[in-house]
């Protein structure tokens, strides 16, 4: 078939294409194409998780290494540094303020260095989260990965340094007269619990923080109130029943998660730390924290998916 042009130039066209005139999206199903980077079923993402499972370890282990690798002493900054600050939150609170409600040294000092490491495991996670799109968009938009094991392998980086700065909290608890016994075996499920808990909370930060970069520079202010508002430096029940503070602010501020996890390490390493000074159903609290934040963080950084990257 041919016509002539304007010019007199002889145009040569074929018979009409099956394809004529079906829509881009008629013409994917067609052919069966799917979009580049496009969001996979929950189970089939979980299952690609589960296959890059080592690259996760890898990764947390390597950032851990390199994180203080310019530093002169290295790795000991990696227990070095919750220590100072508990050295400060010392000297302030419990010489200068005395907020330690009657309690001795040898009970305090175990008290408020447990609770410093313990909150800066939940606090390195969320910040680590934060960033873990937006500081690595090169990996991002360079690779076919499930994005969500970036946010998951820095919780899992700082669940590492947790540890190591365990050792340090043992020395201090010996030297303060708490030795261990049988209610330290509930190190283990507090730890699971919290790394859940600080895993989902590192996945909600990662999404919100690749959506708005500012929020990096906002973080540090929300957590430092939070920290403040869990009983870090001085214990929360007691402070709440001296404030004369109403029931209801009382059970909100106790069964927040940071305070949750932090009573039961410190009710499982610290003698005549007892059951009087944790909320009510305090195990409830924890698995339902983890479950809520664990699940629903992971959920919620899968539906963005498509999104990580571009832009």
């Amino acid at each position: 078939m041919s016509e002539t042009t304007h010019d007199g130039a002889v145009a040569v066209s074929g018979p009409p294409s099956a394809d004529e005139g079906l829509s881009p999206a008629e013409l994917a199903r067609k052919y069966e194409l799917s979009v580049s980077g496009a969001r996979v079923g929950l189970g089939e993402y979980i299952r690609q998780m589960w296959g890059r499972r080592h690259f996760i370890v890898a990764f947390s282990s390597a950032k851990l290494t390199a994180q203080y690798s310019q530093a002169k002493l290295g790795q000991v900054w990696q227990v070095a540094t919750p220590l100072l600050n508990a050295a400060v939150y010392f000297f302030i609170f419990g010489m200068l303020l005395k907020s330690s409600r009657g309690m001795a040294n040898d009970m305090y000092i175990p008290f408020l260095v447990t609770g410093v490491f313990v909150f800066t495991f939940t606090q390195a996670s969320a910040m680590a989260g934060v960033r873990a799109i937006s500081g690595n968009l090169g990996l991002v938009r360079a690779l076919h990965f499930p994005r969500a094991s970036l946010p998951i392998s820095f919780a899992l980086q700082q669940l590492q340094q947790l540890l190591f700065s365990m050792i340090v909290l043992v020395v201090v608890l010996l030297g303060f007269g708490h030795f261990p016994s049988f209610a330290w075996l509930l190190i283990v499920p507090t730890l699971a619990l919290q790394f859940v808990f600080n895993t989902g909370l590192s996945l909600i930060m990662a999404r919100l923080g690749a959506k708005t970069p500012d929020l990096a520079q906002l973080l540090p202010f929300i957590l430092r109130t939070w920290m403040y508002a869990s009983g870090v430096m001085f214990p929360l029940a007691r402070t709440l029943e001296h404030a004369g503070a109403s029931k209801w602010i009382s059970d909100a501020m106790l069964g927040n998660p940071a305070a949750v996890y932090m009573d039961l390490m410190r009710y499982a390493l610290i003698d005549d730390y007892t059951g009087a000074n944790l909320p009510p159903h305090v195990w409830a609290l924890a698995v339902g924290w983890a479950v809520l934040f664990g699940v629903g963080g992971f959920v919620y950084f899968w539906k963005a998916e498509e999104q990580y990257g571009r832009g």
